[in-house]
């Protein structure tokens, strides 16, 4: 049996539990509810970072900052703004003087009208664009950069803004090519928006354009390694220009034509031609490579006219290495002399351009 000290103090413990059970239930409440609504702002800021992330691919911090910023007050679209201008620019100023050894090479080959036939007529590009990683170069972001370069570079030269004429290959100034719109961006604002995703240092290397010489003359382009089945961009790149003669001219279709261009582009890719034909070779490169070959046989005894000979026969070996039009087709069955192929099938070599990842 319990002692009456004993009852006396289980009562006071019942006591002061019933007291202290039938306050809580009001404080639960309060506090309850409070938590639902730092919870419901939680949720929202956490939706408002991960779509901005979703959108512009900047990091999370960065997301953040953009929305904590002076004068954004949660609107969405200010949010996008500030990164624009103030993440980018931090990105960008970190990053620059960063090396970069890897990226890609890309083209782009559309048409566009011809006012003196009144049809249309083949233009190309061709770019080269930089990372710091080769992961960065493989990432979806940055395919998408080389494609909107490519494209501007087109558009900025059918534009009329290029100092050279339709009719030869033009090598494309950055900070012009920098402030062409591509659809309702620049290609500067897509740059500095792959930077901020990427956070890497990016930047144009190169950008040249070609236009056919005519509405029969045909572009085709060949990209190798390339990063997607559907982009054309890779670790290299050649576009040509092949023109009908006039005895070949309707002979084959353009899809023809085409198929024949992108055998050589290949071709152009793998034995990397720097010059067309032996016309094309600079005089100044052509004049210091006899006077080589004539210094290795100075002492040889040998008559003018034979070193003549000796000089012409080791030129000829040295368009092979270095023109087009001299090599053997490394694609084509058999290896046939790309002049002599062209010839047969009625084509020219108009000119062609190429790039490298190195």
């Amino acid at each position: 049996m319990f002692r009456s000290s004993s009852i006396r103090t289980l009562q006071k413990m019942i006591s002061s539990i019933s007291q202290y059970s039938a306050k809580p239930k009001y404080l639960f409440q309060l506090s309850s509810s409070y938590s639902l609504r730092s919870q419901s702002t939680i949720f929202s800021s956490i939706q408002f970072i991960k779509k901005l992330r979703e959108t512009t691919g900047a990091p999370i911090v960065e997301c953040k900052k953009a929305m904590l910023a002076d004068g954004v007050d949660g609107d969405y679209t200010k949010a996008i703004e500030w990164l624009r201008k103030s993440g980018s620019a931090t990105a960008v100023s970190k990053l620059a003087g960063r090396e970069t050894y890897e990226g890609l090479v890309g083209i782009a080959i559309s048409t566009v009208p011809d006012d003196d036939t009144d049809s249309v007529r083949d233009v190309g590009s061709i770019v080269r664009v930089v990372s710091e990683t080769d992961f960065a170069s493989r990432s979806p972001s940055f395919l998408n950069l080389v494609k909107i370069v490519a494209d501007g570079a087109i558009i900025l030269r059918y534009s009329g803004m290029s100092d050279t004429s339709l009719s030869k290959s033009s090598i494309v100034k950055i900070d012009n090519l920098l402030g062409t719109s591509v659809g309702n961006k620049t290609v500067k604002d897509v740059l500095d928006e792959t930077i901020l995703a990427i956070r890497e240092n990016l930047h144009i290397v190169s950008a040249t354009t070609l236009v056919a010489s005519g509405s029969n003359a045909i572009l085709a382009g060949y990209v190798h390694g390339k990063m997607d089945s559907t982009a054309l961009a890779g670790s290299a790149a050649s576009i040509v220009e092949l023109v009908p003669t006039k005895e070949s001219s309707g002979k084959m279709s353009k899809e023809e034509i085409c198929g024949i261009g992108k055998k050589l582009a290949m071709h152009i890719v793998a034995a990397k031609p720097k010059y067309l034909s032996p016309l094309h070779v600079p005089t100044a490169i052509l004049d210091k490579e006899k006077e080589i070959l004539i210094d290795q046989m100075v002492d040889s005894g040998k008559s003018s006219e034979i070193l003549d000979r000796i000089v012409s026969g080791r030129l000829q070996k040295f368009f092979e290495q270095v023109c087009l039009t001299e090599q053997a087709h490394l694609v084509e069955e058999g290896n046939p002399k790309i002049s002599k192929m062209m010839n047969k099938l009625g084509l020219e070599v108009a000119r062609f351009e190429s790039s490298f990842i190195p």
